[in-house]
């Protein structure tokens, strides 16, 4: 009996250590895009589980069809709107954006193949075939999986050119989860780890841990992707809330060590960017705006070049999105 309670107190603590990017309490809605210097939308369309990167509630894309997009994947108990900055950001240097969201406690394969349908049919809308999609923590995983070739749902049209950025993903599973994918951890538990695991994480638990068949065999790149960069976050440190000079709670989700795969980072056509980082500091929230992934997407041609008579302007976007640290 004192084998099974002291298993399920210590999955009990993957609740709180799932890995996941947790908006702050104290961020606003976030509801609207200015998009005055995006080209003129042409297209209109809905597509199941892509949306406007706002929390507006508004899931019609308007698009414009000559132009290429770009796809955000949020992180595990988040929301389209949480990406809004970095769309903001796009959409200043005139780079059109759609946010995908799916179901946190889904599989990890089931939210790929959802992910492979919505860039389908967003191709077959679009007369530009060049879409990027970029996947943060969890949404890493997600994007990758999605554009591996070995999917039996793989996104549909021939003439597709994909780019797929990660930023801060486990791929090397997830460390807090390891007692779910331990022989003696179940056996010690009489079988009830993945039970208690799945009660946590949901259908995911059995992909996340370093065992799994999802992180050890993650497939080659569908061929039509050109590009991969890979961000990693040396999160060792860093500090997601301060209260009176004190760090009261730590951006520090996943070591380096949880980042690396070698079967994923092995591949021909990767580049691997370590960033100093937190994991929430790399993508902005209201106090810490995105400057470090900004860096990496522009000197990659993610993002495209600020001008230099633009900079003043960018300077005060960042700091209505992100506060006055953000600058």
């Amino acid at each position: 009996m004192m084998k099974i309670l002291a298993a399920t107190t210590a999955i009990a603590t993957l609740g709180l250590m799932t890995g996941c990017a947790t908006p702050a309490a104290d961020e606003p809605a976030l509801l609207t895009i200015d998009g005055s210097r995006l080209p003129p939308a042409n297209v209109s369309m809905r597509i199941p589980g892509l949306s406007q990167c706002t929390d507006s509630g508004d899931h019609t894309l308007k698009l414009n069809a000559q132009q290429p997009v770009t796809v955000l994947v949020h992180g595990c108990f988040s929301s389209a709107g949480r990406y809004r900055g970095m769309a903001q950001v796009l959409a200043f240097h005139g780079q059109q954006t759609a946010c995908f969201t799916y179901n946190d406690r889904d599989s990890l394969r089931v939210s790929a193949g959802q992910l492979d349908a919505a860039l389908g049919q967003l191709a077959r809308n679009m007369e530009n075939k060049q879409i990027t999609v970029l996947g943060h923590s969890q949404g890493a995983l997600i994007a990758r999986n999605a554009m591996s070739v070995s999917k039996p749902d793989a996104i549909e049209g021939k003439d597709l050119q994909l780019r797929l950025v990660t930023v801060s993903g486990p791929f090397g599973g997830i460390a807090a989860a390891r007692h779910c994918g331990s022989p003696l951890w179940k056996t010690l538990s009489l079988g009830l780890v993945g039970p208690i695991c799945q009660i946590v994480t949901g259908d995911k638990w059995s992909e996340i841990t370093y065992t799994s068949p999802f992180i050890r065999e993650p497939g080659p790149l569908d061929p039509r992707v050109k590009d991969f960069l890979k961000i990693m976050t040396d999160e060792s440190g860093s500090c997601r809330r301060v209260s009176n000079g004190t760090c009261v709670e730590s951006d520090a989700i996943f070591s380096l060590a949880e980042q690396r795969n070698p079967a994923v980072d092995s591949d021909p056509l990767v580049s691997i960017v370590e960033v100093k980082a937190g994991h929430v500091e790399i993508v902005g929230n209201n106090r810490t705006g995105p400057v470090k992934l900004i860096a990496v997407l522009q000197e990659h041609g993610v993002i495209k070049p600020t001008q230099p008579d633009r900079m003043e302007k960018f300077g005060q976007l960042l700091t209505r999105l992100f506060g006055e640290a953000a600058r």
